[in-house]
C-alpha cells in the first residue's frame, strides 16, 4: 500500500508541476502577445502605406504600358513588380489572424489553468483519503485471520 501512496504521490507531484510551470510562463506569452501586437499594428501601417505606394506604381506601370514604343515593355515589367508586392502584403496581412485568437486563447489558458489546479488539489485530496482508508481497512483485515489463529492455538 505505501508503494501506491508514492506513486500517486508521484503523480501528483508532476501534474503540479506541470500547472506551475504553465502558471510560469504566463508572464512570457503575455510578453510574446504584446510585441506581436505592437508588430501588428506596425506592419498594418505599412501594409496601408505599401499600398498607397502600390497604387501610385500601378497608374505609372498603366502609363508606361498604355505609350507606344519600347516603354511598353517597361511598362508590363513594372505592372508584373507591382503584383508580385501586392502578394507580400496580403502575407503580411495574415498577421491578424494569427495575433487576435492568440490574445483571446491566453485568458482562456489562464483559467482553464487555475480550475485544473483546484479541480486536481480537490481530487487529490479525495484520492489520498480514499486510499489511507482502503488501506487501514487492508491491514485491519490482515490481522484478523492471526487473531482467529491465535485463539485456535491457545484453546488447545
Amino acid at each position: 500500500m505505501e508503494s501506491v501512496e508514492k506513486e500517486c504521490g508521484a503523480l501528483g507531484g508532476l501534474f503540479q508541476a506541470i500547472v506551475n510551470d504553465m502558471k510560469n510562463s504566463y508572464p512570457v506569452w503575455e510578453d510574446f502577445s504584446a510585441k506581436a501586437t505592437k508588430l501588428h499594428s506596425q506592419l498594418r501601417t505599412t501594409v496601408l502605406a505599401a499600398a498607397a505606394f502600390l497604387d501610385a506604381f500601378q497608374k505609372v506601370a498603366d502609363m508606361a504600358t498604355n505609350t507606344r514604343g519600347a516603354t511598353r515593355d517597361v511598362g508590363s515589367a513594372l505592372t508584373r513588380m507591382c503584383m508580385r508586392h501586392r502578394m507580400i502584403n496580403a502575407i503580411i496581412a495574415l498577421m491578424e489572424k494569427l495575433i487576435t485568437p492568440l490574445q483571446d486563447k491566453i485568458e482562456e489558458w489562464k483559467k482553464t489553468a487555475a480550475l485544473l489546479d483546484k479541480d486536481h488539489a480537490k481530487e487529490y485530496k479525495r484520492s489520498r483519503q480514499e486510499i489511507k482508508k482502503k488501506s487501514s481497512d487492508t491491514l485491519k483485515l490482515q490481522k484478523k485471520p492471526d487473531d482467529k489463529q491465535n485463539c485456535a492455538h491457545s484453546t488447545q
